[in-house]
């Protein structure tokens, strides 16, 4: 099996851009982690031809977790190729309804990004074990936090995270604090990974991970502590312009989304 890693380029808004991995695993058929943003299938499409590959050769889409920009071209594939889409149960709500997911969780852009709900054929769950093809076995490890119910998929030595990680210089995007830290710990006791793949970097060796799994806790924790020193039991908003100033972060006071983040901390202090 081989792994190929596709960067998709986006914008969030036009001032805002970002960019996500989708990976696709070569067997005598493919198999894709994740599927990027809507109207990314032609770019995916075109990578298949540069190695000799072609769209109907997709046979499983497995997705990390419900994110616009992570299920974005799920339904596409699915109507072009016929494909198995694989998600966990806490996923599927958002990724068979996204007018629920846009409700619950509006971003700019939305639509743009999400493109249409798609149909989820398999419930994954922890600790299952999925047989492919030729002895390939993908194992779910569950990875919440950043979403309610992520999961990440174990392949050979391979593991996919998705966006599990909170990310050092980035955005820090979670919902849930224990949820987060139990999945730290969880991908530094897991045993067997050789090469870790995430949805918003390179690779990483596991010699690598050790490190960007500190860096992460060390950021949970400063977060965790700049809110419990700025929380005088305000308006959240003021809460969030606090922690951003007090972080030196004023880019973020009016992100939705590490509004959230700071939310979850002030509720399980």
């Amino acid at each position: 099996m081989k792994v190929h890693q596709i960067k998709i380029d986006f914008h969030v808004t036009e001032q805002i851009s970002r960019f996500v991995y989708v990976y696709i695993l070569e067997a005598d058929s493919l198999y894709l982690i994740d599927s990027g943003v809507f109207g990314c299938g032609k770019q995916i499409m075109d990578y298949l031809d540069s190695i000799g590959r072609n769209i109907a050769d997709i046979k499983g889409i497995f997705l990390t977790h419900a994110h616009p920009d992570h299920i974005g071209s799920s339904a596409w594939l699915q109507e072009h190729t016929g494909c198995r889409i694989y998600a966990s149960e806490g996923e599927k709500r958002w990724i068979e309804d996204i007018d629920l997911q846009f409700k619950e969780r509006p971003i700019p852009n939305f639509y743009q990004l999400a493109g249409k709900s798609s149909k989820v054929d398999v419930v994954v769950k922890d600790g299952d074990k999925i047989e492919l093809e030729n002895g390939i076995t993908v194992s779910v490890i569950r990875t919440a936090g950043h979403s309610c119910d992520e999961v990440s998929y174990l392949v050979d030595g391979n593991m996919f995270i998705g966006d599990s990680i909170p990310v050092k210089g980035d955005i820090p995007i979670f919902i849930d604090e224990q949820e987060i830290r139990k999945t730290l710990r969880i991908l530094k006791d897991i045993k067997g990974v050789k090469t870790y793949y995430p949805a918003w970097d390179q690779t990483y060796t596991a010699e690598m991970m050790v490190c960007k799994l500190s860096e992460a806790g060390e950021l949970v924790d400063l977060l965790k502590k700049t809110v419990l020193e700025s929380d005088e039991g305000a308006e959240l908003s003021v809460l969030v312009d606090r922690v951003c100033d007090r972080l030196k972060m004023p880019m973020l006071k009016s992100n939705p989304l590490f509004s959230r983040t700071i939310e979850c901390l002030r509720q399980e202090a």
